[in-house]
């Protein structure tokens, strides 16, 4: 297991930002190609990202190329295969067939295997063939929510708690789990706001994100914090697998720990909480 509670966001273009990038505590970086870079500054920034790909030591890198539909797609393609980062991140994946072509030019492109896919759901009919882009490759391994074109998308207003959006993010998450995906949510513009960034991550963890991705260094604390298990939760996830061992080793058929019946969606739930807080203590 990977932890992903971080993703951060860092233009292209901005030679400092990537360098200062190597000492922050991002579980993962999105080198990107696309909205942090002006038309004129494309091929450069192209140049200057995947020479910095694999300067960064364990660090899951990715890259965003720019989306389908642009003149600059193919060619950040071809350049992002050879680099050869953990994934290429790929804005507006609205179909299968759209997955299909990108695994053929990466593998034309020379991409190796190590390089995986990572489709940004952001419109309406994305979401609505959600699983059957999640499904379409192995090589596909993340869904990325771009939360602020979904809304552009549907006319939606932006208001705490996301009501307008919230179908859709569970289409998503429905379709992540369906197919064994990680998933992550989408971005929180307001980088002053730390009340409602923080209550918008707690609220995407509740509804089962692998974690967030950020547009700002001062937002990885709070996203760190508030994706990993907590003390408690780890001790009770301690408890739960100890317990349910002890009881298997007796022959015993059920389990109770703290008077609470444990079944084993319980203990999974508890490996996977271990599981996590291991991957990360390792991370960091």
């Amino acid at each position: 297991m990977r932890p992903r509670r971080s993703v951060l966001y860092m233009p292209g273009a901005n030679e400092r930002a990537l360098e200062k990038a190597k000492t922050l505590p991002a579980d993962a970086l999105i080198l990107d190609l696309e909205d942090a870079v002006a038309p004129d500054a494309k091929e450069a920034a192209r140049e200057r990202v995947c020479a910095a790909v694999g300067t960064y030591g364990s660090r899951e890198v990715t890259i965003r190329v720019n989306g389908l539909d642009t003149s600059w797609h193919d060619a950040d393609l071809r350049a992002a295969a050879q680099a050869g980062p953990a994934a290429v991140v790929v804005p507006k994946v609205n179909s299968a067939a759209e997955v299909h072509n990108i695994e053929r030019a990466l593998e034309l492109g020379g991409a190796p295997s190590h390089t995986k896919i990572w489709a940004m759901l952001e419109t309406p009919v994305a979401l609505l063939h959600a699983a059957e882009i999640a499904a379409a490759s192995e090589r596909l391994t993340v869904l990325v929510m771009g939360t602020n074109d979904l809304q552009k998308e549907l006319h939606a207003e932006f208001v705490p708690g996301r009501a307008p959006l919230l179908g859709g993010l569970s289409l998503a998450l429905l379709a992540a789990r369906a197919t064994g995906k990680v998933i992550l949510d989408g971005v929180y513009n307001d980088v002053k706001d730390v009340e409602g960034f923080e209550a918008e991550c707690l609220q995407g963890r509740q509804f089962g994100f692998d974690g967030k991705t950020l547009i700002h260094p001062a937002q990885l604390e709070p996203c760190n914090r508030i994706f990993a298990p907590s003390e408690a939760e780890i001790a009770s996830a301690r408890k739960i697998t100890a317990a349910f061992e002890e009881a298997r080793a007796e022959g015993k058929g059920v389990v109770t720990v703290d008077g609470r019946m444990i079944e084993n969606l319980h203990v999974e739930n508890a490996r996977r909480i271990l599981d996590l807080a291991e991957a990360i203590s390792k991370a960091e």
